[in-house]
């Protein structure tokens, strides 16, 4: 097994694992929410993406999977009875390696910043800020 796909399963692990148990097998019919929590709902894309791509065995392969991370997340066999399913899917499919690659690699590069109270500033990346009264900014 190639050392991307092992890597990308670990990277998806909790992903994974969050979706099957807020979801259960309903992560292939479910609908994404904005209010569903982001980590659930990555791993529900995650799983449906594989889902819709495999066979009718497949499908009820990665659905029992599911099923059992779903009833004892706490289970590390089940878990990693669930990522056997998905590198398996990956092992068939490079297109779908490369979705879900996409899919994580767009999750890390998520920056979610906050500010509160009266001239608060956030960004990523901030070059100039003033937040006070009468301030004058010279820029050359």
């Amino acid at each position: 097994m190639s050392a991307e796909i092992m890597q990308l399963v670990e990277q998806a692990g909790p992903y994974l694992t969050t979706a099957a148990s807020a979801y259960g097998t309903a992560v292939f019919t479910r609908a994404e929410s904005a209010a569903a929590e982001a980590t659930a709902n990555l791993g529900r894309r995650i799983l449906q993406a594989v889902w819709h791509r495999r066979d009718e065995q497949g499908r009820e392969e990665l659905e029992a999977a599911v099923q059992d991370a779903a009833e004892a997340p706490d289970d590390s066999d089940a878990v990693a009875a669930l990522r056997q399913q998905i590198k398996r899917a990956l092992r068939d499919d490079t297109e779908l390696l490369t979705e879900l690659a996409r899919m994580l690699s767009a999750v890390s590069e998520t920056v979610n910043v906050s500010a509160s109270g009266e001239r608060s500033i956030a960004a990523k990346t901030i070059s100039t800020a003033v937040t006070g009264d009468n301030t004058t900014v010279w820029q050359s």
